[in-house]
């Protein structure tokens, strides 16, 4: 699964690796949780252009009648994800990136679950698969509001991240951005394609401090490697 991952790239950085003209000053994120409003893009198909907008991690089917559903669904199975009903439609239709630089992962070891942060090597950031779906309460309150929401796409993990955990968020090539963002694209199987794990050799990964499981904890502490000589144990891998 993916339940935790960071975002502390400038603005300027993802306008230009993402090709987006506008993205208003983000704070750096070293420890996004479940239920937090998370950075996205999407295609704006009156514009035809793509555009950041901050979404609700966990998605919120449009026919659910309580919007506490989300919780539940912050991960698809890429291998399911076109035939499960909470997912599908937005499979079709509603697909997004989910900005990242890097993405936890926890492996129980000596009686205690030891987290793993993942990156790429160049500390590049990077899109997951995502997508988005529009509820709207079925009655309207004081008070309630449209929620726009979305879910990560996992798939099965590369040879770096199955040591620590059986399954990794979807990473998508900058190559299939427009493919993946194109919601006139006729063939899902042509975009279950891009659903595989993305290649080890451009990654690392290391054990970080216990500060990263208290999704209070934001602080660049959060991704600084335990033992800086000896940053994974040779037990490990």
């Amino acid at each position: 699964m993916c339940g935790r991952f960071t975002l502390n790239q400038s603005s300027e950085a993802l306008s230009k690796i993402f090709r987006i003209e506008k993205i208003p000053d983000l704070a750096p994120e070293y420890n996004i949780a479940p239920t937090q409003r998370v950075t996205t893009v999407l295609h704006n198909a009156e514009t035809d252009q793509r555009e950041f907008q901050k979404l609700h991690w966990g998605l919120i089917p449009s026919w659910a009648k309580d919007p506490g559903m989300g919780v539940k669904l912050i991960n698809a199975r890429a291998e399911t994800v076109a035939q499960k009903p909470a997912f599908r439609s937005a499979f079709k239709h509603r697909r997004c990136l989910v900005l990242a630089d890097g993405f936890y992962e926890w492996k129980r070891q000596n009686g205690k679950k030891q987290p793993f942060y993942f990156r790429f090597s160049d500390g590049q950031p990077f899109g997951f698969a995502g997508l988005w779906e529009r509820w709207r309460p079925l009655e309207e309150k004081p008070g309630s509001e449209e929620i726009i929401s979305c879910t990560i796409l996992t798939t099965a993990a590369n040879e770096l991240v199955q040591p620590i955990h059986a399954r990794m968020p979807v990473i998508v090539a900058p190559q299939d951005y427009d493919l993946w963002l194109n919601p006139q694209m006729p063939t899902p199987e042509r975009l279950q394609q891009l659903l595989c794990p993305y290649p080890d050799q451009v990654m690392t990964a290391y054990p970080v401090s216990s500060l990263v499981n208290n999704s209070r904890q934001n602080s660049s502490e959060c991704i600084i490697p335990l033992g800086e000589e000896n940053p994974l144990p040779e037990n490990i891998f």
